[in-house]
């Protein structure tokens, strides 16, 4: 009797589905909450970089100097079905998303590096010492030599934009993540020839 009851028992397999199911399905849940970040983070990204390339032409025009505020509100307005309540702050903290804009003018896109100079003793850094070349007129070695703003007629532009945002699964939680995730979209364009331009002289340095 006891050895038949052990046979019907070990050949029964009903609840064996709930059990797998069970063992399965936390881990199928993890996977599908990664995948819908990651579509999510790449959907967000492909619409900044579209709003980015609009905002840096409207920027380059006449006048676009004048009017950076609200070329950046026009970003955020084009993100805002995606991401609410975004709020302008460039050292994001706490768990609401932000958004911050720079832009930095060079007076040719070979400027956009840091100021050429003689590396004397070939050890890569400028030493205090060795010439440079001061591209943006400030007297000091720029490893970039950018000015902050949009810059004049015919300067060229660099313009970025970078949104904090809060993750949409709680997944970043249990891998250890920041519950914050941040996108951002670069691009270089040169002003239109509205009018003349202004260039810094280019001088050498040697202290």
């Amino acid at each position: 009797m006891m050895v038949s009851l052990r046979q019907s028992l070990a050949k029964d397999r009903r609840g064996a589905t709930l059990i797998e199911f069970a063992l399965i399905c936390p881990v199928m849940l993890l996977m599908m909450m990664g995948l819908g970040e990651l579509l999510y983070q790449a959907y967000a990204q492909s619409i900044l970089n579209g709003s980015i390339q609009k905002a840096a032409r409207d920027s380059a025009i006449e006048g676009g100097a004048s009017n950076v505020a609200t070329i950046d509100g026009l970003v955020i307005t084009q993100m805002a079905p995606l991401i609410k309540n975004l709020t302008n702050n460039c050292a994001p903290s706490g768990s609401t998303g932000t958004w911050c804009s720079t832009r930095k003018s060079y007076d040719t896109f070979s400027e956009v590096a840091p100021e050429p100079f003689t590396d004397t003793n070939s050890n890569g850094v400028r030493d205090p010492g060795e010439c440079y070349t001061d591209e943006n007129g400030n007297g000091a070695w720029d490893a970039d030599p950018g000015l902050n703003g949009q810059g004049g007629a015919s300067a060229v532009t660099l313009y970025t934009m970078t949104i904090t945002y809060p993750r949409l699964f709680p997944l970043a939680g249990l891998m250890k993540l920041s519950p914050m995730q941040t996108i951002a979209a670069s691009t270089l364009l040169k002003n239109q020839p509205y009018a003349g331009q202004t260039v810094n002289a280019n001088v050498t340095i040697c202290t």
